[in-house]
């Protein structure tokens, strides 16, 4: 007979709540695509991906190293960062007043509400904030929120993704630049 969740241990609620978000990110489809990911004859050159181990922003700053990062992210069913990131980011950047409300609402539900299919991992006092600044919109509403997410992942998954096999095969694959080839010319001596 069920005695309902109620009985459950709070352990096992925990448990639940997680695998319900990672199948809610699974059966998702994100806003953003992977595609770009599927680099095909167009691959990062050896420098662009050791320019990737200089810093975080480099990384995300080239579109192969983004897709790079966000595919490690997917394996480690962390993907939700980069996604908050970028919604964060596109919402900032919004110039319409009156679109702000409905993508608040929805970078909210998806990503920071108590029910949210693709949770990122904030404090309950950044979660306040966050959620307070849902009653007076405006542009910098998700700051501390995107700051905490940035900050999760330049220390922590930026780190795991440079020491990755992928990462690592990614360097082994890439043929230098043409430039970086090329030989300087000898002069002939006469």
């Amino acid at each position: 007979m069920c005695k309902g969740l109620a009985s459950l241990p709070a352990c096992c609620l925990e448990r639940a709540k997680e695998l319900k978000a990672r199948l809610g990110s699974i059966l998702q489809k994100p806003d953003w695509s992977l595609s770009c990911c599927k680099i095909g004859k167009n691959k990062p050159t050896l420098e662009e991906c050791l320019r990737w181990k200089e810093s975080f922003e480099k990384l995300l700053s080239s579109k192969y190293g983004l897709c790079a990062f966000t595919t490690f992210l997917v394996s480690e069913f962390s993907e939700e960062n980069i996604a908050f990131y970028f919604a964060c980011e596109d919402y900032r950047n919004t110039k319409s007043l009156a679109k702000l409300p409905a993508k608040a609402q929805k970078i909210y539900d998806e990503f920071i509400g108590s029910d949210a299919p693709r949770e990122i991992n904030i404090d309950h006092e950044t979660r306040d904030i966050t959620k307070a600044n849902m009653l007076a919109l405006s542009p910098s509403c998700f700051d501390q929120a995107q700051h905490k997410i940035y900050m999760l992942m330049a220390k922590d998954c930026y780190p795991r993704f440079l020491r990755s096999p992928a990462y690592r095969d990614l360097v082994c694959q890439a043929k230098p630049s043409a430039k970086a080839t090329k030989q300087p010319r000898q002069e002939k001596k006469v």
